[in-house]
C-alpha cells in the first residue's frame, strides 16, 4: 500500500481597515520609512490598554458566513506567549479556545474538476507582528513595526486535504473569496497573505508524525513545498526511519525545506485570556447586517454565469476570478438587453467576451490600468461591440478604437464617424482596389490557381491595408473568389 498525504493549512491574511488591531495607528504597509506607523500601544509599552478593532472583529464574522462556518455566541482574545525580535511585546494577542468562527466548508470542485470541499477547524483573529530586514552582508538585522499589530486572519482548515493540487486550489479559492467579501485584498506579493503548512504521511487511518513548513508566500512556494516533503518524507519511511516531528522552513532558492526547531504544542505557548480585554458577545454586533452584506460568492457565480450567459466552464473560471472583470462583462451584456429590450444573442455574448477578455484586458494589463482608472464605460464598450456585429466596422478597426476609447473616454460611434472608419461593404468601391491587387500580383495568382488557398488570405490582407482596416474581410474574400475562378 502507498504512503497517502495529510494536509492540513493555516492560512494568514491582513485585513483591510483603517487602523491597526488594538490601537489607532494606520493600517498602512506600503513602501515608506520603517516605524512610522508605531505608537506605545503596538509596541508594547509597559501600561498601555488595547482596544478591539470593530471592523476587524465585523471582518471575521462575514468570512464565518461566507464559509457556512459557526459564529460563536462568545469569544475572547488570549496570550500567546514566545520570544522573537520582531514581536515586541513578548507575546501575541491571538484567540485559543474560544475563536470568532467554528467550522465551515470551501468548495474547491470547479478548481479541480470534481466535487470536492475542504472542511474548516476555525477562523480567528490576532494581530501581526512586524518585519525583520536583514542586511545584504548577513551581519546585521533591523526591526520594522510598521506592519507589527495589524489586524490578521488566521483560518485553520482540518487535515483534510491530500495533494498539492488540492492545497493550492483551496488556497486560491479562500484568496478570491475574501477579496470579493472585500475584507482583504489578499495581495501575496505584498505579504498580505501567507501560508502554514501541516504535513504527514501514513498507509492506514493512523496519521503519521506531522511536520509543519512555515511561511510560505506564493501559491508556487505551497505547492513546491508540499511535493519535496512528499518526496523526502517517503524516503526516509521506506529507509526504515522515524519522521521527527519538527517545524521547517521553505528556501526559495535551494528549493528544499530545512529544519529550524521541534514542533511546538499549545502548551508551549502558555496561552492564557488577555487580561485587558472583555469577552466578546455576539450578540453586540449586528449579525443580519453583517450576514447580508456578504456577496454573491464565487461558486454561485460561475454556476450563475454558466447557466445565464451559456458560457463555458473555463469561461466563467476567467471571468470569476476578477470580481471587477466579471461585473464589467454583466454591466456590458445589460447595457445591450436594454437597447434591443430582449434577449442578447449568444453571437454579441460571445463577442463581448473576446474583446473583453483579449483586447481590453490585455491594452489594461500592458498599461497598468485597473477597473477604476478605465475610462471606457460598460455603455461606449456595448456600443462597440453593437457596431462589431452590425459589421460597421471591422475588426482592425474596432482593436484600434479601443486603445482611442482608453486613451480618450470617447464615444466608439463618434470616434468612427470623425475618421471615417466605418467598414467599406459596398461591391461596386471594393472591385477597383481588388482588380488592381490581383494585377500587380501574377505570381499569387498562379500559387492561388495551384491550389494554395493561403494566397486568398494574403490578396484580402491587402486589401485591408489598402483600405486601412475598413474593408469587410467576408465581402473582399468571396469578391477575390469571383474574380479568380
Amino acid at each position: 500500500m502507498d504512503y497517502k498525504p495529510t494536509i492540513g493549512l493555516e492560512i494568514h491574511c491582513e485585513l483591510k481597515t483603517a487602523t491597526k488591531m488594538f490601537c489607532d495607528c494606520p493600517n498602512d504597509t506600503s513602501e515608506q520609512h520603517p516605524n512610522v506607523n508605531v505608537c506605545p500601544i503596538c509596541l508594547g509599552h509597559p501600561g498601555v490598554l488595547p482596544t478591539a478593532n470593530k471592523k476587524a472583529i465585523e471582518s471575521i464574522i462575514k468570512i464565518g458566513f461566507a464559509v457556512g462556518g459557526e459564529i460563536n455566541k462568545k469569544f475572547k482574545f488570549d496570550r500567546k506567549n514566545y520570544f522573537y525580535p520582531d514581536l515586541p511585546k513578548g507575546y501575541q494577542i491571538s484567540q485559543f479556545d474560544m475563536p470568532i468562527v467554528k467550522g465551515g466548508l470551501v468548495d474547491i470542485s470547479w478548481r479541480i474538476g470534481e466535487e470536492r470541499e475542504i472542511k474548516l477547524n476555525r477562523v480567528h483573529l490576532e494581530e501581526d507582528a512586524g518585519k525583520l530586514m536583514h542586511s545584504d552582508d548577513g551581519k546585521s538585522t533591523l526591526v520594522d513595526f510598521n506592519r507589527g499589530g495589524l489586524p490578521l486572519m488566521e483560518l485553520v482548515t482540518e487535515p483534510d486535504i491530500h495533494s498539492a493540487k488540492e492545497a493550492v486550489a483551496f488556497a486560491k479559492e479562500l484568496q478570491l473569496i475574501l477579496r470579493y467579501l472585500e475584507v482583504s485584498d489578499a495581495d501575496l506579493e505584498k505579504g498580505q497573505m501567507r501560508f502554514d503548512l501541516n504535513i504527514s504521511f501514513s498507509k492506514d487511518k493512523n496519521l503519521g508524525a506531522k511536520v509543519e513548513v512555515k511561511n510560505l508566500n506564493s501559491f508556487g512556494a505551497l505547492e513546491s513545498a508540499i511535493n519535496y516533503e512528499t518526496e523526502r518524507q517517503i524516503e526516509e519511511l521506506e529507509g526504515g526511519k522515524k519522521i521527527k516531528q519538527e517545524t521547517r522552513g521553505w528556501d526559495d532558492s535551494k528549493m528544499k525545506t530545512e529544519g529550524q526547531r521541534s514542533k511546538e504544542e499549545s502548551h508551549d505557548y502558555r496561552y492564557f485570556p488577555e487580561p485587558d480585554l472583555p469577552i466578546f458577545s455576539s450578540d453586540s454586533f449586528n449579525l443580519n447586517d453583517l450576514k447580508l452584506a456578504v456577496p454573491e460568492l464565487p461558486k454561485d457565480k460561475r454556476i450563475r454565469l454558466e447557466k445565464e450567459y451559456a458560457l463555458d466552464s473555463v469561461q466563467v473560471n476567467y471571468l470569476t476570478e476578477e470580481k471587477e472583470l466579471s461585473g464589467y462583462f454583466e454591466n456590458a451584456v445589460s447595457e445591450l438587453e436594454e437597447d434591443e429590450g430582449k434577449i442578447i444573442s449568444p453571437e454579441k455574448i460571445k463577442l463581448i467576451y473576446n474583446y473583453l477578455t483579449s483586447d481590453l484586458r490585455g491594452l489594461m494589463l500592458e498599461s497598468g490600468i485597473s477597473f477604476k482608472e478605465l475610462k471606457i464605460t460598460p455603455e461606449n464598450f456595448a456600443d462597440l461591440i453593437e457596431m462589431i456585429s452590425a459589421k460597421e466596422i471591422s475588426s482592425r478597426v474596432a482593436k484600434d478604437l479601443i486603445i482611442k476609447m482608453a486613451e480618450k473616454g470617447a464615444d466608439p460611434r463618434q470616434l468612427v464617424k470623425e475618421g471615417g472608419l466605418t467598414q467599406v461593404s459596398n461591391e461596386a468601391e471594393l472591385l477597383p482596389i481588388i482588380e488592381k491587387i490581383i494585377e500587380e500580383n501574377p505570381a499569387v495568382v498562379a500559387d492561388y490557381k495551384k491550389g494554395k488557398t493561403n494566397a486568398l488570405q494574403f490578396f484580402v490582407g491587402k486589401a485591408m491595408g489598402a483600405l486601412k482596416g475598413k474593408g469587410n474581410p467576408a465581402v473582399l474574400q468571396k469578391l477575390f473568389k469571383d474574380k479568380l475562378t
